[in-house]
């Protein structure tokens, strides 16, 4: 199910940007690119923040993510595109041929960016671990590619390389990196791991579940997704980058 939905999604944003000419398509595709990059750099403090100052309630702080996720992608998209008409009012006149080839490859370029970052705002959703035929482990796009950990590669490379920063003790930032030894007995080892699917997993487990922690209490708070390594020694986490 999750596989048809998926098409369905690159199918309709595929024919609603190449409707708008190789121009339009070209804006909309770097703006999905950017939005993407800016919605999951900070979905998780704005998730967080709203938390912890305006829902505070178990359930309500379970769907924080993905409405803070597919908020800051939509805005996103629509601020740049809007911007990126401004800048371009006119579009330059180009051959027909190019015309026709461009406006359908940025729109199936685009919405596969689309697909890939809406099956990424579902690991956050509050939604039992497996869903629609959705599995953390699955190649989820007809078994042939995986395009949430496609998405989430990307990120992490970007993170490393043109938007990479240090932090203040001289540890690079990269987004959802952990290392630590593949052998516990051997520190020569040291592997860089993603967390984000593991996480997310998990805390979609407890949702489904009940969400209710061993305790019992009947209104508990949420129980946040467990880090993969107690202590990593580099990188900012999955809080941003």
């Amino acid at each position: 199910m999750i596989d048809v939905l998926l098409l369905a999604i690159v199918g309709v944003v595929t024919w609603c940007v190449a409707s708008e000419g190789v121009w339009g398509a070209a804006i909309t595709f770097v703006a999905a690119i950017l939005s993407g990059l800016v919605a999951m750099n900070l979905f998780e403090p704005v998730a967080g923040f709203l938390g912890a100052n305006i829902f505070s309630s178990y359930a309500w702080q379970m769907r924080l993510d993905i409405i803070a996720f597919l908020g800051i992608f939509a805005g996103g998209i629509f601020g740049l595109r809007a911007i990126g008409e401004k800048l371009m009012p006119t579009y330059i006149e180009v051959h027909p041929l190019l015309y026709d080839i461009g406006r359908w490859v940025l729109g199936v370029a685009s919405g596969y960016v689309v697909m890939a970052v809406v099956l990424t705002s579902l690991h956050t959703a509050p939604l039992p671990r497996e869903f629609l035929g959705f599995t953390p482990e699955r190649n989820n796009f007809f078994m042939i590619s995986a395009p949430d950990r496609q998405w989430l590669a990307f990120t992490q490379y970007v993170s490393e390389t043109s938007m990479r920063r240090r932090l203040p003790d001289g540890r690079l930032a990269a987004f959802d990196v952990v290392e630590f030894p593949a052998n516990p007995a051997d520190a020569n080892t040291m592997q860089k791991w993603s967390s984000f699917p593991i996480r997310y997993a998990a805390r979609r487990e407890i949702f489904g579940q009940g969400g209710v922690p061993s305790g019992g209490n009947s209104n508990p708070a949420p129980a946040p997704p467990p880090t993969v390594a107690p202590a990593p020694s580099s990188g900012g986490g999955a809080s941003g980058f």
